[in-house]
């Protein structure tokens, strides 16, 4: 039986094409054309997985994640992002998403994604969580040789063996969840559980349950008697990313867990034993925090038994390159397709690049760039995302540098890696043109920029190749 894909955009043609394109594979799609709709829909069909703009009409993606999982925890979620949605990205994947990808689409790359989402929900695996390190890595992690790398290994080493609960400090996409599975393989609870779940999806009703499990009839639609993440765990080690998100009655109720060793299920009476390590994340500071209210100060107390801080990868640029080689590789494994290697254009714009989604957005970049390079060929900036090809790192200096010599300060290098950002970003709009044959209305919706910006991109081309 095919699988059911529910589309939500509201731009109507794109929602049409990509609806052609994905029936023509196989899929039977149906469409929606704002938020509201789209819930609505999901919640009367029986759908494997949802594709997603980002920006709604009505909603943005992260209502849109919050809504749907209310509705079903375990929804697999693919959200289309513009070429500046990149923050919100990693955001949506924090929330729940199985994976984002930018405009503008391509079909195949759609559909590559798609396979991936839907074979981990039928392999009984957790679609509704993002596509992280751990998940990526399998189990075959790579290990930088930079400073900040070797420390972080070191206090994973100095920690692991104890019963510590552990704090991880660090950015979306810095391998949170990659450190806490290596501390649990590497302590005497490595052959027990480790249970990993993101609190930043769990909304305030479900949480409770989600955690600590619930009895039959203990509110509605609670057909069962569930086990919760702590039972799950039990033995092992329970991971607990974005702890901040949790509300304040459950702060309450996982303190008491970690003092008493016990706990009940929502709606239940009998007490059980809870044997479990505990190691949290988080992006924000959890003494700042406590002090702004938002966070128990006594549990914060109780898990601060040892802090690590991830750097991030703009922190450590000597690592962008064999990163990039190791994620080459494992990509390749995946598609089972041969590429050698990177041109030196790609690495000096992996270098410019901030990162901001950290190694998450790294390994996205370039299973997006060996996707669209032919077997055998070499990974070339025309590849890439415009906003990894233009960015322009700005100084240290620049608040205390005189604005003469600045303006002046124009090298070579600089005007030759302009030309090498403007040849990319006209192959990208070149490329979106001739996919709906030379339709300007339909390319400014798919590059996210309106007609007028497109013309005079256009214009400004003229020459370029």
């Amino acid at each position: 039986m095919p699988n059911k894909l529910l589309i939500i955009d509201d731009d109507v043609d794109l929602c049409h094409l990509l609806s052609r394109y994905l029936f023509k594979k196989g899929y039977v799609t149906e469409t929606a054309f704002s938020g509201n709709k789209g819930i609505a829909k999901y919640k009367t069909g029986d759908f494997d997985a949802v594709i997603a703009d980002y920006r709604l009409g009505d909603m943005d993606g992260i209502q849109l994640i919050r809504e749907l999982k209310q509705i079903n925890s375990k929804v697999a979620i693919l959200i289309i992002t513009g070429y500046s949605d990149i923050r919100p990205a990693i955001e949506v994947t924090r929330l729940g998403a199985f994976d984002y990808i930018p405009k503008p689409l391509v079909p195949e790359e759609v559909l590559e994604i798609l396979k991936k989402m839907l074979n981990r929900e039928y392999s009984g695996e957790q679609a509704a969580l993002p596509q992280n390190e751990a998940i990526l890595f399998e189990q075959d992690y790579y290990i930088g040789t930079s400073d900040a790398t070797a420390d972080l290994y070191q206090q994973v080493n100095v920690v692991a063996p104890t019963n510590y609960s552990v704090v991880l400090y660090g950015e979306s996409g810095t391998g949170k969840e990659v450190i806490a599975r290596t501390i649990h393989q590497n302590s005497k609870r490595s052959k027990q559980p480790f249970v990993a779940i993101d609190c930043g999806t769990l909304s305030r009703e479900l949480a409770g349950s989600e955690l600590f499990g619930h009895v039959k009839g203990a509110f509605t639609g609670a057909l069962q008697d569930k086990e919760g993440h702590f039972e799950m765990a039990n033995g092992g080690t329970l991971f607990l990313d974005e702890i901040a998100n949790l509300s304040s009655d459950i702060q309450a109720i996982l303190l008491r867990i970690i003092q008493e060793r016990k706990f009940k299920r929502v709606g239940g009476n009998r007490e059980i034993g809870s044997d479990v390590r505990i190691i949290v994340a988080s992006n924000e500071n959890l003494k700042a925090a406590c002090q702004k209210g938002k966070f128990r100060e006594d549990l914060y107390h109780r898990l601060n038994e040892f802090a690590i801080h991830l750097p991030a990868l703009r922190d450590r640029p000597d690592e962008i390159r064999p990163l990039a080689t190791f994620f080459l590789k494992k990509c390749c494994e995946e598609s089972e397709k041969k590429i050698n290697g990177f041109s030196e254009h790609v690495f000096a714009a992996f270098q410019r690049y901030d990162w901001p989604g950290n190694l998450r957005e790294l390994r996205n970049a370039v299973r997006r760039a060996v996707l669209l390079t032919p077997p055998g060929g070499t990974i070339t900036e025309e590849t890439l995302l415009p906003e990894i090809i233009t960015h322009t790192p700005v100084p240290d200096n620049v608040l205390t540098q005189d604005p003469a010599p600045m303006a002046s300060a124009v090298s070579p290098t600089q005007d030759l890696l302009k030309d090498v950002a403007g040849r990319a970003e006209y192959q990208a709009i070149m490329n979106v043109l001739q996919r709906v044959n030379f339709n300007k209305k339909k390319a400014a919706e798919m590059l996210n920029i309106d007609r007028k910006t497109l013309y005079n991109k256009l214009k400004q081309f003229q020459g370029v190749n």
